[in-house]
């Protein structure tokens, strides 16, 4: 990769409540520590990024969400089910959109956050 490519810093999530309450719930999905920096209120919150792998930014807008993400994550389960993974995720405040599990077991199954931005839980290692 040439260095005058870039890099990609941070994804950054829109919401209307409170960024530290959203990063919070992404924190603990995903096993990532919120900044220290942040607390409730802030205008911004961030789940800082490691070597190789962008930060996750929420940032507090005006508009809400009117429509299907065009970028989302597909999540795929270390160490527990898929179902044990959404449970989990629905357990942290996140609600399920949709059921796409074939007979086979493949698929996936579309949950939302608390702001309502999609994401895709796929079939675990333990599945």
């Amino acid at each position: 990769m040439s260095p005058l490519n870039p890099t990609i810093r941070h994804i950054t999530f829109d919401c209307t409540g409170d960024p530290y309450d959203l990063a919070r719930f992404w924190s603990e999905l995903l096993g990532r520590p919120l900044s220290d920096d942040d607390k409730p209120g802030d205008p911004e919150a961030l789940i800082e990024g490691s070597e190789g792998v962008p930060g996750l930014l929420f940032v507090r807008v005006g508009e809400d969400k009117v429509t299907k993400n065009r970028v989302h994550f597909d999540l795929q389960p270390t160490g527990r089910t898929r179902a044990e993974e959404v449970a989990r995720a629905i357990g942290l405040g996140a609600r399920q959109l949709a059921d796409h599990i074939r007979p086979d077991g493949r698929g996936w199954v579309t949950l939302a956050d608390p702001e309502g931005n999609e994401f895709c839980v796929e079939r675990g290692e333990l599945d």
